[in-house]
């Protein structure tokens, strides 16, 4: 079993989506992140038209798993080394994007490098 399926059957028992209100849906969109210790967290989307925790949207077409804009955004953010994640765009394949490959000319590395020259 490779790190892909590991972290796919780790997610996996997130994956229930129900509606825990009339307006929350939740478990439409898990995830599993490896830590560079090797500890690998789970997680999963929660939906409300306050747009509070409406982070997600689930994946259209393909079966892609693609992380919307504003969590590409939010990756960033946290750690401008996050650029070098890998995510999964194809599992049958094992096709795997960086998230710099899908925001090339992100506008926040001027802030990170003024930060670090402090």
């Amino acid at each position: 079993m490779d790190i892909w399926d590991t972290m796919y059957e780790k997610a996996k028992p997130q994956f229930h989506p129900e509606e825990v209100s009339p307006f929350v849906y939740a478990h439409h969109v898990v995830c599993a992140i490896e830590a560079e210790n090797g500890e690998i967290f789970t997680g999963f989307c929660i939906e409300s038209c306050s747009g509070v925790l409406n982070l997600c949207k689930a994946p259209y077409g393909a079966g892609s798993g693609m992380p919307c804009g504003a969590c590409r955004e939010f990756f960033y953010q946290l750690n401008e080394e996050n650029e070098k994640m890998e995510i999964m765009e194809d599992f049958e394949q094992r096709k795997t994007v960086t998230l710099k490959e899908l925001m090339p000319n992100w506008w926040g590395k001027d802030r990170y490098a003024e930060a670090k020259a402090k």
